[in-house]
């Protein structure tokens, strides 16, 4: 909660300027995010050169590893809050 207070300190223009820094950083790492999910989805499903499309098996494969891959970032996603709600609880309860 320090963090919140502290940010309401700030100017109109610094909480401006925050914010578009934190947007920045988010899209950062979606983007990192995502370039992995692409690369690692191509090089466990893509293997056949010989054409510019996707035969059945790679698009199956492609398919499954992204659908995979975002359940598995879903999953990571609810247990980190999980984790931080329980952490909140704990710090709360030693105060």
């Amino acid at each position: 909660m320090a963090h919140l207070t502290a940010s309401f300190r700030l100017s109109a223009a610094e909480r401006r300027e925050l914010e578009q820094r934190m947007q920045k950083q988010q899209m950062k790492a979606f983007f990192g995010i995502f370039s992995n999910l692409v690369d690692h989805c191509f090089m466990s499903c893509i293997d056949d050169f010989t054409s510019k499309s996707l035969n059945g098996r790679e698009s199956g494969c492609i398919t499954r590893c992204v659908q995979k891959q975002m359940a598995l970032s879903q999953r990571l996603s609810e247990r980190f809050q999980e984790h931080n709600a329980l952490q909140q609880q704990q710090q709360g309860s030693f105060r």
